[in-house]
């Protein structure tokens, strides 16, 4: 076995007992994909996705159904209107700042719902070419990273409640793993929080997907995020028999670890040839998106326009 490869699977062996926490696996990750010694470089992205799916379900195991009903439904509300300005403003901006093709309306999507998912399941229906499908990555893929360093700090900072940093994380992050990474890192209330309403926000993918093939007279069909039922379902069986409440913690307690190894594996995709494929003109409307969401979700919530 090669020296990567034993640094490889000594940081999942790490993650997966615990001993080294979200950001930490994600920072290794990125460590090695910058050095390119990552030894399972295609296997990665598929292992990542698979990984999150079955994470996010064993959080479930550790929530309240009822709980998660109520924020469920505050979270509706928001995650609504955010989408419906950040996709309104990304149009114009994607226009604005001339970004090559469909590339601008893939990060517009990326970035109003959830990020590398969102843009994997409209990608077959917009047709981009693989320069603006990987420049729609890159960029997302970076400003995650970013993201579940950033926000703790700036939350810590502002003295953000846990519901606060909860909401401000669903609504502003990307993708559901530097969500709950940065939620987890921030306090248990955060996590349950940020989990439930980014998790809402997740399943706005299936209507805008729909929207995209009808605009573009499309036959590809938009994916059923599953799992998304089965955390809800996981969240139910852990209300209902509270006398498995030793098993269901132990199944939540490896979601939380199973999150760690995703977001290294994630990491390990970050790599100097994945921030160039971003482009000047796409990051550039990656990042005013993402400043557009982040200060203005922020700002109402320090507001007490919205809250939960």
């Amino acid at each position: 076995m090669s020296a990567a490869a034993v640094l490889f699977f000594g940081v999942v062996a790490l993650s997966m007992a615990g001993l080294i926490g979200p950001p930490m696996a994600l920072a290794c990750g990125i460590g090695l994909g910058l050095a390119r010694m990552n030894p399972f470089e295609k296997q990665s992205a598929k292992w990542a996705k698979l990984l999150l799916q079955g994470s996010v379900v064993a959080l479930g195991f550790g929530m309240n159904f009822g709980e998660v009903l109520r924020v469920g439904r505050s979270g509706f509300l928001y995650t609504a209107v955010s989408i419906a300005a950040v996709m309104a403003a990304g149009v114009l901006l994607g226009r604005w700042m001339k970004v090559p093709g469909k590339a601008g309306f893939l990060i517009t999507a990326g970035t109003a719902i959830c990020g590398g998912s969102a843009i994997a399941a409209i990608a077959p229906i917009t047709k981009p070419s693989e320069e603006e499908l990987a420049m729609s990555l890159g960029t997302v893929f970076t400003l995650n990273s970013v993201a579940l360093f950033l926000f703790p700090a700036v939350g810590l900072a502002l003295h953000l409640t846990q519901s606060q940093f909860g909401l401000w994380a669903a609504l502003a992050i990307h993708d559901t793993s530097s969500v709950v990474g940065a939620t987890a890192k921030f306090g248990a209330q955060a996590l349950a929080i940020g989990t439930i309403v980014k998790l809402t926000r997740a399943l706005w993918i299936i209507p805008v997907a729909l929207a995209a093939a009808f605009a573009n007279r499309s036959s590809a069909r938009a994916q059923v995020p599953w799992f998304i039922v089965l955390f809800c379902a996981a969240a139910a069986a852990n209300t209902e028999f509270t006398g498995a409440a030793v098993l269901f913690a132990g199944l939540s307690k490896l979601g939380h670890n199973g999150l760690a190894v995703t977001l290294f594996l994630i990491g390990t995709g970050i790599s100097v040839r994945t921030v160039r494929q971003a482009g000047v003109r796409v990051m550039a409307q990656g990042v005013a998106l993402w400043a557009l969401i982040g200060a203005g979700s922020l700002a109402a919530i320090e507001l007490g326009w919205i809250g939960l």
